[in-house]
């Protein structure tokens, strides 16, 4: 059984231009590509594109993904024991991280005590009792990038989702409770999550910065209307507040 790249795209859930991608760079080449270019896709190339994703859901890099595919010592039984070892650790921290969702809530609404280490349960990526055995099989290399990429973006969604709760606090003072709680959120997060410290005058200018520059603006804006002026004003709330 042969199936059209639009085929194996509406079955997996991909787009064209991904397969022509991952055909382009060597990892996932089509069985046929007829002289017109239609490109033709056999039940071992839909195996290999299994592996890829796996791979991509647990954010390998293309570049060692394409590497340990075509290592001769692979083994697809072994990389998809491993693959379900590793997945469900995943499920399970994200399990977590929904009962610290539910339970700050809870904490936030009155309704229960909330311990720091609570707060915190489902956030911890240092260790994963499988990644010893992803190391030995695929390369320590290949495993680095892969926490790498998933840190990233774990600190990119918790960017954004800081921006979109100062987001529904704009129609507040600054100076509310909320707002305040919301920018020392903000606060912390730079000086853990962005490699510079910023002292309270740098953060009040950083602040200043997001009205003067209309790139910062543009982009802090798109999260909500206004919402660079109300990160500016909080921001300078809460550096002159702090340094009495």
């Amino acid at each position: 059984m042969k199936m059209k790249v639009k085929e194996v795209a509406e079955l997996v859930g991909i787009s064209v231009r991904t397969l022509h991608h991952y055909d382009a760079i060597g990892l996932l080449t089509p069985e046929e590509t007829t002289d017109a270019g239609y490109r033709y896709y056999s039940e071992r190339n839909l195996e290999t594109l299994q592996q890829i994703l796996f791979f991509r859901e647990l954010d390998f890099p293309l570049k060692e993904i394409k590497n340990i595919l075509s290592d001769p010592s692979f083994d697809r039984q072994q990389a998809l024991q491993l693959h379900r070892k590793l997945l469900l650790e995943k499920r399970e921290r994200i399990d977590q991280m929904i009962a610290t969702i539910d339970k700050t809530t809870q904490y936030i609404k009155g309704e229960r005590d909330m311990s720091n280490e609570e707060k915190f349960k489902g956030f911890n990526f240092s260790h994963n009792p499988y990644e010893e055995e992803a190391r030995k099989l695929w390369g320590a290399k290949a495993v680095e990038q892969s926490n790498t990429a998933f840190e990233n973006k774990a600190v990119g969604e918790k960017m954004n989702d800081i921006y979109r709760k100062l987001a529904h606090l704009t129609n507040t003072p600054p100076e509310s409770t909320e707002a305040q709680t919301a920018i020392t959120e903000w606060y912390e997060f730079l000086n853990t999550h962005t490699g510079h410290h910023y002292t309270l005058e740098a953060f009040k200018g950083l602040g200043h910065m997001y009205i003067a520059d209309e790139r910062f603006t543009t982009n802090i804006d798109q999260f909500g209307a206004g919402l660079a002026q109300f990160m500016s004003e909080a921001m300078t709330i809460f550096a002159d507040h702090n340094k009495k």
